[in-house]
């Protein structure tokens, strides 16, 4: 069974750092690309940030560039977003999810990022 579990979410002020985890569980992690998306409140899904299934390659969107960092440890099974100079339209809940078959095909259950004073 496929299991993709995030953590590492929460509340910051603004300029601050959080950094989120996603333990994957079930599946050949090392073999497929994998994904940040996230959801504000009372908006859509937005992708965040991509990165291939090696961790040679990359992709952010253009909200997120030059803050927000991906990245995958192969033999823990964990893929890392390490987000810093956190603004307050950052806030919104975080999913990790997998890329497979040109499809983003299991999501986790999401983590809480909250960036107030």
């Amino acid at each position: 069974e496929v299991q993709l579990v995030e953590s590492g979410g929460g509340l910051v002020q603004p300029g601050g750092s959080l950094r989120l985890s996603c333990a994957a569980s079930g599946f050949t992690f090392s073999d497929v690309a994998m994904s940040w998306v996230r959801q504000a409140p009372g908006k859509g899904l937005e992708w965040v940030s991509g990165i291939n299934s090696g961790g040679g390659s990359t992709g952010y969107a253009g909200s997120v560039k030059g803050r927000f960092t991906i990245s995958r440890d192969n033999a823990k099974n964990t893929l890392y977003l390490q987000m810093d100079s956190l603004k307050p339209e950052d806030t919104a809940v975080y999913y990790c999810t997998r890329y497979y078959g040109d499809e983003f095909d299991y999501w986790g259950q999401g983590t809480q990022v909250t960036v107030s004073s």
